[in-house]
C-alpha cells in the first residue's frame, strides 16, 4: 500500500526554504502515530530537514547526491536511490507493506497516480510559501476519516485531520 502524508495550508503550501512554514506539535505527533514502523520514502530537501534518522521507521530517499549515497551504504535503515525508476521498482517489490510518500512535492507528483491512501493535515492559515502540494485527483478518492482541532497553548491554528481512500 502506497500511502501519501502531508500537511498543506489553505492554498496547498507544503514547505518554506526546504522546512516547514509553521510549527504545528499535534501534527508532528500525528505524523509519528502514522508513519512509526512504516517504510518513509523522501526527496533529499525532506530528508535534509529532519534533526537525524527518525526512530522506528526505514527511510527510502531519492538523491543523486554521492556522499549521501555513500555516508548510509551499510546502514540498514536507509536506502538511497539516485533514479526515480530504481524507487519505483524497489517499491513495487515491497507493496505487501506500507509505504509512507513523505515529500517532498516531486516524489509525491511522480506517485500521485499510484497512491492508495491519503493522510492530509489541512491547517486553516496561510503561510509564506515556497513550495506546494501537487493537484491530486480527489474525485478518485472517499473521505473516511476526518478529525477537526482548535488551536489550544501549543497549536495555534485551526486544523483537520483527513484520511482518504481511493475508490
Amino acid at each position: 500500500m502506497i500511502r501519501f502524508i502531508w500537511a498543506e495550508d489553505e492554498n496547498g503550501c507544503i514547505g518554506y526554504q526546504s522546512a516547514l512554514p509553521w510549527h504545528l506539535p499535534a501534527d508532528l505527533k500525528h505524523f509519528k502515530e502514522l508513519t512509526s514502523n512504516h517504510i518513509i520514502v523522501m526527496g533529499r530537501k525532506t530528508f535534509d530537514s529532519f534533526p537525524g534518522l527518525l526512530p522506528k521507521r526505514k527511510h527510502i530517499i531519492l538523491s543523486t547526491n554521492p556522499i549521501l549515497q555513500r555516508r548510509y551504504q551499510d546502514n540498514s535503515r536507509v536506502k538511497v536511490f539516485s533514479q526515480i525508476k530504481q524507487l519505483k521498482n524497489w517499491i513495487e517489490d515491497h507493496t505487501e507493506e506500507t509505504i509512507d510518500i513523505i515529500g517532498g512535492a516531486e516524489v509525491f507528483k511522480e506517485f500521485k497516480d499510484e497512491v492508495d491512501v491519503l493522510e492530509k493535515t489541512k491547517i486553516h492559515h496561510i503561510f509564506k510559501c515556497d513550495t506546494w502540494m501537487p493537484e491530486l485527483k480527489y474525485e478518485d478518492f472517499k473521505l473516511v476519516n476526518s478529525e477537526s482541532h482548535h488551536p489550544n497553548g501549543n497549536n495555534k491554528f485551526d486544523y483537520d485531520f483527513l484520511e482518504y481512500k481511493r475508490i
